[in-house]
């Protein structure tokens, strides 16, 4: 086989090429964090680092520029403005080896370990989405759009301020527990006194996590709760905003009232979530345990008192926002008064679901995709029915 018939075989599996290329890319990484001392093999981690590198980037570098964007939700609006209009798109996989190379020279240099912490994963899993992200095809762009944001928000939530304390006080290894002292520890510890729990909040020897002093009901001794980040809930209240920002910016298309407070109720509940949860493990230990118990019962609260909560609160959260988001009954006076329909179709009143698949109109409504296809325009804002995915047209009455 001649170099043309090579060349064009290469280029014709350009998607392997990269998927073998991202093998050999990460091989040189772990070569480089592992450094095998006395193996010749420590010399490919260059080479493979650079060579995989550099083929991974044209194998998946788009043959335009032209974003594959859309125009109309707040997700494709804000990552356009994000992207200087698309222009960036085409960078986001260099974009990625970048953020993944920075990560780990982080952890060589600067961190007082190179392993992977949980920020770490944040990061690395952010990357991958700038990765895969002109892989996706562009009928799953809603999907691939909500990806990309939730690993966004999660790195403004999680990582940044971090990255940000540690500038700030000039420590790169200071730990991640200062998020129990600046967003949990001290909250917790004023609603136990609210409550009639005296206590006190100090740092404790050998943790950087801050300590919660208080002495039970039925004991004399003192008993001190370490509160650190891993426990803190602090990842599980990232991780729900970050989601729910991004599901938000993909559903709509502007901010309204109710979608704003919507968002500000569902970031500060999920906040309260999670002091609530501490604040219920204290309490817990403090009317119930005894000396016989020797504190095992406030051991059960915090193994699993968290996820009590927060898969309760969670789901009363998500069942309010979805009634309360859905659109308004529509007054038909042929059947009488207007009926509260929750996520069903403005046009027949059935169901959505996945084997009776919908589309949104701009102004919110669901309908069916068949029942859409048989009108003309929308029944609540009288715009133009477009086909799934597609831009509706303007107001048929001429109004905008």
């Amino acid at each position: 086989m001649g170099l043309e018939n090579w060349f064009a075989a290469v280029v014709k599996n350009r998607r392997t090429l990269g998927l073998v290329a991202l093998i050999a890319t990460f091989a040189g990484v772990a070569l480089i964090v592992d450094r095998p001392e006395g193996s010749v093999s420590g010399w490919a981690a260059f080479p493979l680092l650079v060579g995989g590198g550099g083929i991974f980037v044209w194998a998946v570098w788009p043959s335009s520029t032209a974003s594959d964007i859309a125009s109309q939700s707040l997700a494709s609006r804000f990552l356009t403005r994000l992207t200087l209009g698309g222009r960036l798109v085409g960078l986001f996989p260099a974009f990625g080896v970048a953020i993944i190379l920075a990560d780990l020279t982080y952890n060589t240099l600067l961190s007082a370990t190179p392993a992977l912490q949980t920020e770490d994963t944040i990061v690395l899993l952010g990357a991958m989405a700038l990765l895969g992200y002109r892989l996706v095809p562009n009928r799953f762009a809603r999907e691939r759009d909500f990806v990309l944001l939730f690993f966004f928000w999660l790195n403004a939530i999680l990582v940044v301020p971090l990255l940000v304390a540690r500038l700030y006080f000039v420590d790169f290894e200071r730990s991640v527990d200062l998020y129990s002292w600046i967003a949990l520890a001290p909250e917790a510890s004023a609603v136990l006194n609210i409550l009639g729990v005296s206590n006190q909040l100090h740092p404790v020897t050998g943790s950087t996590a801050p300590g919660l002093t208080f002495t039970p009901q039925q004991m004399v001794s003192q008993v001190t709760l370490v509160i650190t980040t891993a426990c803190s809930g602090i990842y599980s209240f990232g991780i729900f905003s970050a989601a729910f920002v991004a599901f938000v910016m993909i559903e709509f298309q502007r901010f309204s009232r109710r979608t704003w407070l919507l968002l500000a109720l569902g970031l500060s509940s999920s906040y309260a979530a999670n002091v609530l949860r501490m604040v219920v493990i204290v309490l817990v230990g403090y009317y119930t345990d005894t000396v016989q118990t020797d504190l095992q019962n406030m051991l059960v609260a915090h193994s699993y008192a968290g996820w009590l909560i927060f898969l309760g609160w969670i789901s009363l959260f998500w069942t309010i926002a979805f009634r309360w988001l859905a659109e308004r009954p529509i007054s038909d006076k042929a059947s009488g008064p207007p009926t509260k329909r929750g996520a069903n179709c403005g046009i027949c009143s059935k169901a959505l679901s996945p084997v009776l698949p919908g589309q949104r109109c701009e102004c919110g409504k669901f309908y069916h995709v068949a029942c859409a296809s048989a009108v003309d325009v929308c029944p609540a804002c009288h715009h133009l029915m477009g086909a799934p995915g597609k831009v509706v047209g303007a107001r048929l009455d001429g109004s905008s």
